[in-house]
């Protein structure tokens, strides 16, 4: 009851004793934004599952907006014997270095008096929870998307009437790529060949909830709340198999294919009879296309996929399709893979990765109560509710991270990218 009042002050209350004034020892307004600021903090928490398992390096405040992650490199193994009395050759340290820059990321809402005074809801504590799990979010898919461009990937592996075909790109997956627990077995084979350190014992692995559908219904699954040992639970950790531990997530990566036109552009049919029927090419909008630039490409329109053979400017080739009936103007969405929708996890050792912000530019809830606007605001009418924080990341060592590429049978074909 105590918070919901404060929030009843916030969103406005006409008597002339209101907390919110600036009257001498009736001011409350910074206990107010302590208040958002944990609230705030306290929603976007559970989204941070890309952040949780990076080193935090924190950059001082006025210390410039770029840090260096240094690294020693290992040291050869020395197996020439010593000479009694001779004193050996010395070696030398080898040190490199990774750079970070961090950015800025923000959002805001905007309520007027008149929402706050009639409106049904308290939009006030809405708009804060909506703001956390937005910044959560955002700021959970900017240490993401850093962490897949790394270049140490495994394909799973094709398999049908009880043979494995290897994959060797993401274009030659298709619904029978999926992540088994051999493939998870496979992974932990290669980081710990690769000597990339576990979490006490065990590695991690973030996953998609459809990806993890699979994994669950084997026999070796243990669910979390099984442990036989006490042991801290990661945010969104579901379970263990095969020496990893799995965080599940819907912000885990998952690819339906980059836009084809180099200008980003949405691709149509630029027929005005349109197709029917079988065929093995459409005439497209493709912007600045060049020719040849999307062999090995899939698109997919009413729904089917093709794997793109050959292309111009302005025409795709591919096998002989049968689309349906194509209209003039019929969109030409991209696909990853056969499958239509990729899924990756990312199976992360110990020190794969750094997180960093400004000390005291991490997450910050800001609020700017009705007249802060000076005369921008001459009425009192506005009032602002919003988020700011710097951050970046970064890939250490790459053989501590692992990204797996694969496909669902249940769900490639519905699941878009995000």
């Amino acid at each position: 009851m105590k918070n919901d009042s404060i929030l009843t002050l916030f969103a406005g209350n006409l008597n002339t004793n209101s907390t919110l004034s600036n009257t001498t020892g009736n001011d409350l307004s910074y206990e107010m934004k302590t208040f958002y600021d944990m609230r705030l903090i306290d929603e976007a928490g559970p989204m941070l599952v890309h952040q949780q398992f990076g080193q935090k390096r924190p950059i001082p405040k006025n210390g410039g907006k770029t840090i260096e992650f240094r690294k020693f490199s290992n040291l050869p193994k020395a197996l020439t014997a010593l000479t009694e009395g001779v004193t050996p050759d010395g070696g030398c340290l080898d040190v490199s270095h990774v750079e970070a820059t961090v950015s800025q990321y923000g959002y805001f809402i905007t309520q007027s008096d008149v929402l706050e005074l009639t409106a049904v809801d308290n939009t006030i504590v809405e708009t804060v929870k909506l703001l956390g799990r937005q910044s959560g979010v955002t700021l959970d898919t900017v240490v993401r998307n850093v962490l897949h461009t790394g270049t140490n990937v495994n394909y799973a592996h094709k398999v049908s009437g009880g043979s494995e075909t290897e994959v060797t790109s993401r274009g030659d997956l298709d619904e029978t790529a999926q992540l088994t627990v051999d493939e998870v077995k496979q992974a932990v084979a290669k980081l710990r060949a690769q000597n990339a350190p576990t979490f006490g014992g065990y590695y991690v692995a973030i996953i998609h909830p459809y990806v993890a559908y699979d994994l669950m219904s084997d026999p070796a699954w243990i669910d979390c709340h099984k442990y036989a040992q006490p042991e801290q639970i990661f945010e969104g950790e579901i379970g263990r198999i095969a020496g990893v531990r799995f965080v599940e997530t819907t912000e885990a990566k998952v690819d339906r294919g980059a836009n084809l036109a180099s200008d980003s552009r949405t691709l149509t049919i630029n027929k005005a009879a349109g197709y029917t029927g079988a065929i093995t090419s459409v005439d497209f909008d493709g912007g600045t296309v060049a020719a040849d630039a999307l062999i090995g490409k899939w698109i997919e329109i009413n729904g089917v996929r093709a794997k793109i053979t050959d292309n111009t400017a302005t025409a795709l080739t591919f096998a002989s399709t049968n689309f349906g009936t194509v209209a003039d103007n019929a969109v030409i969405s991209p696909a990853a893979c056969a499958a239509g929708a990729v899924f990756c996890t990312l199976f992360v050792g110990d020190g794969a990765y750094g997180v960093t912000e400004v000390t005291g530019g991490g997450l910050q809830t800001i609020v700017k109560q009705k007249g802060s606007a000076g005369t921008a605001d001459p009425l009192n009418q506005r009032s602002t509710v919003g988020w700011k924080a710097l951050l970046t990341a970064e890939i250490l060592v790459q053989n501590n991270l692992l990204r797996v590429e694969s496909c669902s049978k249940r769900f490639s074909a519905k699941t878009e990218a995000n």
